[in-house]
């Protein structure tokens, strides 16, 4: 099932998303509902609150986005449960980034390069593993949007400032999107 995507200042944005446990009611059928919202959104990752539910999960499938560049993002389709960021490498680059939650804005941010995250997958099992390059970017985007935050906090403030009428008029549904969306009003 298409889920609705929520839009940039909905609550359920801004909120730490909780942990979920292994007896997670319907747990298969919310991430197939997550992969489905995400192919027909065109995204290549989706994280429980853009979808209404403060819960640690989120997903990604970075494979149509693979290339000589970027061969690890093959293989990038995961779902990552209760996940945590235990260490950030120095180096960082910056990158246009944009988001199903605020269509219709990229801007430039900045990450760090290299992650270690631990986590559970869709049966439970946990997994630690390093992430580099696009592969870490996307994850830390998606891991933002459990801890409340979203790109355009990373942007400068001048550039928030700028925005702001467009991010006003995303919050009232004044976008053209090709897929549902819940406004906060």
């Amino acid at each position: 099932m298409i889920l609705p995507v929520y839009l940039y200042g909905s609550p359920v944005l801004r909120r730490k998303a909780s942990e979920i446990s292994s007896d997670y009611k319907g747990l298969k059928e919310f991430i197939s509902d997550m992969f489905e919202t995400m192919y027909h959104s065109e995204g290549i990752g989706l994280a429980a609150p853009q979808v209404g539910r403060s819960d640690r999960i989120f997903i990604v499938d970075a494979s149509p986005l693979e290339s000589e560049e970027e061969p690890e993002l093959k293989d990038l389709k995961k779902v990552f449960i209760n996940p945590e960021i235990v260490s950030y490498e120095e180096d960082s680059s910056v990158y246009v980034e944009g988001c199903l939650s605020v269509p219709e804005i990229r801007e430039e941010v900045e990450r760090k390069s290299r992650i270690r995250i631990r986590y559970y997958d869709e049966n439970f099992n946990f997994h630690d593993e390093y992430y580099e390059g696009y592969a870490a970017r996307i994850i830390q985007h998606e891991y933002d949007h459990l801890q409340g935050r979203l790109f355009t906090d990373l942007i400068s403030p001048i550039k928030r400032r700028l925005l702001r009428g467009k991010l006003n008029s995303i919050s009232r549904g004044k976008v053209e999107v090709n897929y549902k969306v819940k406004t906060p009003r």
